[in-house]
């Protein structure tokens, strides 16, 4: 059965998952690294399907495959439409061995208690039920950290892994993302108390709620060492978080069990402007280097 491969995939693949999830809000800001500025379309539609070429041309190209990349987060809307003639999931899996997930949260509330929670995510049981028929394997939801507050961390991880249930129950692997932004002045104490909580939330799942976790790369090397090894825990991937590609790659590898989940990092250097040779050629580039620095840990 797929998802069984799926599964041993994610558990055990040697690579890392990309993310192609920018939404509404980013989307425009990624077309502009991409070489593609506002100007030069009109309205939300034109927006979505620049991006979705951009999203396909990456899909496409051949270095964009299993043997590197073990998974991929979609945008809803690149969810419900194709890539290279078959639905975009059945078209990563069935032509690129990369397992697809699909981001669900709808952005962030304000600030209270030093985190931003997620907004709620009305009609989620419909969204997943079309993610089960679109043949995602999981999903993503990501919410944010913005000082070494316990209550507001509590509450941030509380929600997520109440969600992250809701998600389980429809058969999906929820990627639990409680973002710690890399510029406060206590990173490092957040992190210290992130860990304590998702700890606690992990030991509380059941034995057969299996969760992958997105978490950015800490301060102290392998502090989520506890993670990786969690039974609960298929993954814990990393997010690059506003690092530049190279020191991204450099914090990775100093993470023994951590994989990437890079989405802008994994965009740097790619251009609407290149030819199909000059693209694939920096896409193999920074696949590769993403790559080495998943399995070095």
């Amino acid at each position: 059965m797929t998802n069984t491969k799926q599964a041993e995939q994610m558990r055990n693949g040697a690579g890392f998952v990309a993310a192609l999830d920018q939404s509404g809000g980013s989307t425009p800001k990624a077309l502009a690294l991409y070489g593609i500025d506002a100007d030069s379309y009109s309205g939300e539609a034109e927006m979505y399907d620049l991006i979705h070429q951009m999203r396909s041309r990456i899909a496409q190209s051949p270095a964009f495959n299993g043997e590197k990349v073990v998974g991929a987060i979609l945008f809803e809307k690149t969810m419900d439409r194709e890539i290279g003639g078959k639905p975009a999931g059945d078209f990563l899996w069935e032509e690129r061995g990369v397992v697809p997930f699909l981001k669900v949260d709808k952005g962030l509330e304000d600030e209270v208690d030093g985190a931003r929670l997620m907004k709620p995510i009305d009609g989620l049981d419909a969204l997943l039920e079309r993610a089960v028929a679109k043949h995602m394997f999981g999903t993503k939801m990501r919410s944010v950290i913005d000082a070494a507050n316990p209550v507001g961390i509590a509450a941030n991880v509380a929600q997520q892994f109440e969600i992250g249930r809701q998600i389980l129950g429809h058969g999906l692997v929820p990627i639990i993302e409680p973002e710690v932004t890399i510029s406060i002045p206590d990173k490092a104490a957040a992190e210290d108390l992130l860990l304590a909580e998702l700890a606690k939330q992990l030991d509380g799942l059941n034995a057969d709620q299996n969760v992958m976790l997105k978490l950015t790369l800490p301060e102290k090397p392998n502090l989520y060492k506890p993670l990786v090894d969690h039974p609960r825990v298929i993954r814990v991937v990393a997010l690059s978080g506003g690092y530049s590609r190279a020191e991204a790659n450099a914090r990775l590898a100093e993470n023994t069990g951590v994989i990437a989940s890079f989405s802008r990092a994994l965009t740097e250097g790619l251009s609407a402007q290149q030819s199909d040779a000059e693209f694939d050629a920096v896409l193999a580039e920074t696949i590769d280097s993403i790559y080495q620095a998943s399995v070095a840990g």
